[in-house]
């Protein structure tokens, strides 16, 4: 590809990502010679050059500040705790090994080419809705707390709604690419995808999983929305969703409960409100600095699921506002980067490669949104993790190889501005 000397913008761009040459007609870009024989995690490490460092760093900072509050808002339930052997590092180690097979995951999937992948996504979602299926059937589902999510394979517990979030960016991603033309029909463009949902819906119902259904349907929303549906249609969807999820609030006792308690946790502070009662009072000790690292009350059989659904509440008391306001920053961040990724490979004729780019935004924005929304009593207590840091081996291998679908559309984009195939 070339662009002439005084093209500011490519000038800026372009320069510190690869070399270059001048010749007659301007500056020539050339993509540096890939080194020979590597193996495929050896090429990922060769390729890390040419990757958005600001997603990278942002994403890497979130894995291990994650590893180390896990540890931190643990050690009290392990060594208490029969189920991990009364040991302090029980969820330590477990969540080590869920980060390095992520991180060995999505090395893989870096290698898969997002050609591969909108070819494979059908598929991906077809094994989704298997799995959703599986973990309600009896003896192969597991139930915890009332609720049957899991499917057990001895060693660790697999959860296919996190499997369904990645499965749902891919698959929309694929259906609006290939019906941009007809986004202005309600037939053709909207309904096919929409009683695809209406079926994941039932189903995650049926476990139940209203947080995971709410970021699956707003990820297929969203995608469908970005990729140019009508807008007088789209806001008739919005309002068709928000009076269902009214009548399914409204039509289940235990739903309706979770609002009420939520708008004022201290009525029953012991009972309904505990959750959120502690997480409150978790943050208000944390004050601007913290209490210091490990140094959180809270975690010693207070606040429940505090590795888990409440981490965010955890570093609240030990790292203070300061803690949360990088944690926010850094989330932030890495939204700002899917979408700014995204909108270069839409501008690249990369239409399947951007919308997943942005899919994969508005699953980490909103899941985390959530989150920390939950964790400050500004929404009803749901069952959704904190991306990228709460303890769960299917949410971080979930989001690793998001992560990684992430920079093979940053490479991919790169090598599509040096004029290279991809």
């Amino acid at each position: 590809m070339k662009f002439r000397e005084g093209d500011r913008f490519w000038h800026k761009l372009l320069i510190p990502l690869y070399r270059r040459e001048q010749n007659a007609e301007g500056w020539q870009a050339r993509a540096p010679r890939p080194a020979e024989g590597s193996w495929v995690l050896g090429r990922f490490s060769s390729q890390q050059h040419e990757l958005d460092l600001s997603l990278l760093w942002s994403a890497a900072t979130l894995l291990l500040l994650g590893l180390v509050m896990v540890y931190s808002a643990s050690i009290a339930m392990a060594e208490g705790s029969k189920f991990a052997k009364f040991s302090s590092t029980f969820f330590l180690i477990r969540h080590g090994i869920f980060l390095a097979v992520g991180v060995i995951a999505g090395a893989f999937a870096f290698q898969v080419s997002m050609r591969q992948w909108q070819a494979y996504a059908p598929w991906l979602f077809i094994l989704g809705v298997v799995l959703l299926i599986a973990v309600l059937i009896p003896h192969v589902g597991k139930d915890v707390n009332g609720a049957r999510r899991w499917i057990g394979f001895g060693i660790a517990n697999f959860q296919p709604s996190e499997l369904m979030k990645l499965a749902a960016v891919l698959y929309a991603s694929d259906y609006t690419a290939r019906k941009l033309k007809y986004m202005d029909s309600l037939k053709q463009g909207f309904l096919p995808l929409a009683s695809v949902m209406v079926i994941i819906g039932l189903l995650l119902l049926m476990e139940p999983d209203f947080g995971a259904l709410v970021v699956i349907v707003a990820i297929s929303m969203g995608i469908l929305f970005l990729g140019g549906i009508n807008v007088r249609l789209f806001v008739i969807l919005v309002l068709v969703l928000a009076a269902s999820f009214t009548i399914m609030i409204a039509s289940s006792p235990y739903r309706r409960q979770r609002i009420f308690w939520f708008l004022d946790p201290w009525q029953d502070p012991f009972g309904k409100g505990y959750q959120l009662s502690h997480a409150l009072i978790a943050f208000g000790r944390g004050e601007w600095t913290g209490v210091g690292l490990g140094g959180s009350v809270e975690k010693l059989f207070y606040l429940p699921e505090a590795h888990t659904d409440f981490l965010l509440a955890v570093i609240g008391e030990e790292l203070g506002f300061i803690g949360v306001a990088i944690v926010v920053g850094l989330f932030a961040l890495l939204v700002q980067r899917c979408f700014a990724i995204g909108r270069q490979a839409l501008q690249l004729d990369a239409v399947y490669a951007g919308l997943v780019a942005r899919g994969c935004g508005i699953w980490f924005g909103l899941q985390s949104f959530i989150n920390m929304g939950v964790n400050m009593g500004l929404l009803p207590t749901k069952g959704l993790t904190l991306p990228l840091m709460s303890f769960g081996g299917s949410g971080i291998l979930a989001n690793c190889v998001a992560l990684a679908v992430l920079f093979r559309v940053d490479w991919e984009n790169r090598q599509l501005m040096r004029g290279n195939k991809v």
